[in-house]
């Protein structure tokens, strides 16, 4: 039986339609495998490369920011370090509000109510001391019985991030 351009034979003894059947089942359940991950790769807004170092923020979409000024612009980065540096750089430009990715579930929340985890043995973005930000109490104090580091708050993670950008 032919499929697809591959010849399929049954073994010696076994139908030739139930053989060709299941080899066929075999290729397409690898193949969905294979190309399954690139399939639900999670979409992340624009742009696809951080504005300060270029990493790709949908490799790193747990740590990524985006700044959204007054005037309705915004800048994508991949941490906060890198949103620090932005904000230093266009230091005149008023920010409206701060996103940042819940480390979970890798949606955008507010970065100044987010509960944030300091340090740990997970290696930061961009930094020598991790900061991650949690929308809820319960996930952060998972991931610091998991992982380490110390519960804090948006003030003391931008404070650890200027000190190591200066």
């Amino acid at each position: 039986m032919h499929l697809f351009g591959f010849c399929f034979r049954a073994p010696t003894g076994a139908p030739a339609k139930e053989s060709a059947v299941k080899r066929f089942l075999l290729i397409v359940s690898l193949l969905l495998l294979c190309c399954g991950s690139a399939w639900g790769a999670e979409k992340i807004e624009s742009p696809e490369a951080c504005l300060l170092c270029g990493m790709n923020r949908t490799t790193y979409a747990y740590s990524r920011m985006v700044i959204v000024y007054d005037d309705g612009a915004s800048d994508g980065l991949c941490s906060l370090n890198c949103a620090v540096e932005q904000m230093k750089k266009f230091k005149t430009r008023k920010v409206k509000s701060l996103l940042v990715a819940d480390y979970g579930s890798r949606k955008l929340i507010d970065a100044r109510k987010a509960l944030w985890v300091i340090g740990g043995k997970i290696p930061g973005v961009m930094t020598p001391k991790p900061k991650w930000a949690f929308a809820r109490q319960a996930d952060a104090e998972a991931f610091v019985k998991e992982n380490g580091g110390t519960l804090s708050n948006f003030d003391e993670a931008l404070k650890l991030a200027l000190q190591e950008n200066d």
